[in-house]
């Protein structure tokens, strides 16, 4: 009698590890998305409607590229609700009046590593905190895309390459320069992106400084195929963190 053999089970949870190396697992993540527009002239209609809406938490930024531009970053756990409470929202009340840079549109999701202590943390609250922090009004969000050649590599090259470039981050992050959410996209970005990147902070000059330091990372110099557009803003409104 002929008989099937067992089918390998897909792992879709994410993992962290505490210090004494216990793995601890979850299916918990948070989905963040920024839409940016122009034809905004007056900020106080559209602050009235977020306050009165259930987008919490949310973000709104005044786009300094485009002096009527402005961005909406929202954020859930649940995906579906950027299209039953956020798309509703986008199209009615003053927001529906404005037009949609569809170019700038990210959505991604928080991911961990596998050594993160606090897993949970990680996932839902760090996102939250960095992103609603009212210490850190700016902020540059980009896209980004890795050429096959980095996936090629072996394992132990490419968490070296890691290592380097989150080293650089964390020390700007140490001294108060720059913090950053760090979001992956396969499959959900319209260009074909795979990450969504997230750089926060008092002044804007440290965020563009890191960009510059991290081009002489050995990711960025040698395996990065695609990285923007930058949205680059202030927040001008955001929900209170809980």
């Amino acid at each position: 009698m002929h008989t099937q053999k067992p089918q390998h089970r897909i792992d879709v949870l994410e993992h962290g590890r505490d210090r004494d190396g216990n793995e601890h697992s979850t299916d918990r993540r948070l989905f963040m998305q920024l839409h940016v527009f122009s034809g905004c002239r007056n900020t106080r209609p559209l602050i009235e409607q977020l306050e009165a809406s259930r987008l919490k938490p949310a973000v709104l930024y005044q786009d300094l590229n485009h002096p009527r531009g402005i961005g909406l970053l929202t954020m859930s756990e649940d995906p579906a609700d950027f299209v039953t409470l956020v798309r509703p929202f986008l199209n009615g009340g003053p927001f529906g009046a404005l037009t949609l840079r569809p170019e700038f549109t990210m959505l991604g999701r928080s991911y961990a590593s596998g050594y993160e202590p606090d897993v949970e943390d990680w996932l839902i609250g760090r996102p939250q905190r960095t992103a609603l922090n009212p210490d850190w009004p700016w902020a540059v969000w980009y896209p980004l895309r890795r050429t096959g050649a980095f996936n090629a590599q072996p394992q132990n090259v490419q968490q070296s390459i890691l290592r380097e470039h989150g080293g650089v981050g964390r020390l700007y992050g140490q001294q108060d320069l720059a913090h950053d959410i760090r979001l992956a996209c396969h499959g959900i970005d319209t260009n074909d992106n795979e990450f969504v990147i997230g750089l926060v902070g008092k002044e804007l000059h440290p965020l563009s400084h890191l960009v510059q330091r991290m081009r002489r990372t050995r990711q960025t110099s040698e395996f990065m195929q695609q990285m923007g557009p930058f949205f680059v803003g202030r927040a001008l409104w955001r929900s209170p963190m809980v």
